[in-house]
């Protein structure tokens, strides 16, 4: 979902290394990246708010239209912010999880 999403790359991965596998999602050359573990056996609860979001800004509007259709059809569900900020220029989308990002028509930093 977040590959195919938002277009990142599945830098690496782990399969049973003491009881975690994981992926590593980002992009090369990034001091970055955004890692997804799960811990066999265990059932995690749903443990997001409304407010814990990831944001990335698109500055194009054709590349941010493109991004939120990509995200989508990977799967994530579009929902309104709490915030009204992300509304005037973004949209946001809710992962399977329940964790949210935000898709912001706009550069940063602000000027």
């Amino acid at each position: 979902m977040y590959r195919d999403g938002l277009g990142l790359e599945l830098l690496g991965g782990f399969r049973d290394h003491e009881g975690f596998d994981g992926a590593m999602l980002g992009r090369r050359g990034l001091p970055y990246h955004f890692e997804f573990t799960n811990e066999k056996g265990r059932h995690i609860e749903i443990a997001p708010t409304d407010e814990d979001l990831i944001v990335f800004y698109i500055p194009d509007q054709q590349a941010w239209k493109e991004a939120c259709a990509r995200a989508e059809s990977a799967g994530f569900r579009q929902v309104a912010s709490h915030n009204p900020y992300w509304e005037r220029q973004g949209q946001t989308f809710e992962d399977l999880d329940g964790y949210r990002i935000v898709l912001h028509n706009a550069r940063w930093p602000i000027e």
